[in-house]
């Protein structure tokens, strides 16, 4: 189980976009996360008429190592640290370190 999930509240603590926030659009894979306005890139494309795609500089988000981010705890406004609670009945359930309350229920 990861610390940090697609759709999760995000905000960087490392790097040319310190303190911005944004939303987790996806995982890449168990290190790096894709964030929504964060770490954008400036990208010069040649036209493809076959996927109907102009040519020209476009604008996208690159991979950012999940070490630069940290959740987002809206109850105390601040990026925070997650832990895991093991249930009884073998669940296990991701929590902000702060104030222990639970992510997501």
């Amino acid at each position: 189980m990861h610390k940090i999930r697609k759709g999760d509240s995000v905000v960087v603590i490392a790097g040319r976009d310190k303190g911005k926030r944004g939303e987790v659009s996806r995982v890449v894979d168990a290190e790096h996360v894709v964030v929504n306005g964060i770490n954008q890139v400036k990208r010069n494309t040649r036209p493809n008429p076959m996927k109907n795609q102009p040519g020209g500089i476009i604008t996208k988000e690159m991979p950012i190592h999940v070490s630069n981010v940290a959740i987002w705890n809206p109850v105390t406004q601040k990026a925070d640290r997650v832990g895991f609670k093991l249930h009884t009945d073998g669940r296990k359930q991701r929590f902000y370190k702060s104030n222990g309350e639970l992510i997501g229920a």
